[in-house]
Parts: structure tokens; sequence; C-alpha cells
């Protein structure tokens, strides 16, 4: 599948309900099982697979952690605008 489709591809419910840190737990497991080369091909597709949809859930998660950290200004006319957060 082309990366663009990948990212056009909705994320499955069931990881949808997950929270980040779930989510990156699973990734993570399912990282070292393809790293074992242990297992059949088609398995280790659909391992990819879910993977996959897995990393573009905590990037989203991430993204939406990030918006809820952005920081609120006020500017000097007394408009009050966003700015994003600085982590450092």
């Amino acid at each position: 599948m082309p990366p663009s489709s990948i990212a056009a591809t909705p994320i499955p419910t069931d990881i949808a309900a997950l929270s980040f840190e779930d989510a990156l737990a699973e990734l993570e497991r399912i990282v070292r099982q393809l790293e074992e080369g242990r297992g059949k091909l088609d398995d280790a597709i659909s391992s990819y697979e879910r993977g996959t949809a897995l990393k573009r859930h905590c990037e989203a998660k991430l993204r939406e952690a990030q918006a809820k950290i952005d920081r609120i200004t006020v500017s000097a006319d007394g408009s009050i605008g966003s700015e994003p957060a600085r982590i450092d």
C-alpha cells in the first residue's frame, strides 16, 4: 500500500479506543515480535499493518496533547491568541 493510502485508512475502532500508553506498549510488543523473525509471513504482515495503525494513533494522541498545551498569549493591543508550547 502506498504511504498516502496508509495515512488515509481509518484507524480501527479497537485501536482508537486505546490510551496512548496502551497503544505504545502494544506497538513495542509488535516490534519485538517482528525483530525476532519467528512466525509465519502472513502473521508478520498482519502485525506490521496493526503496528502501522498503532503508530498513527500514537502520533494523533501526541498532536492532541500538543494542542492542549499550546500557550495562551495576550498581545499589546489586548487581543488573545496562542502560540505553540516550547518543549525543550
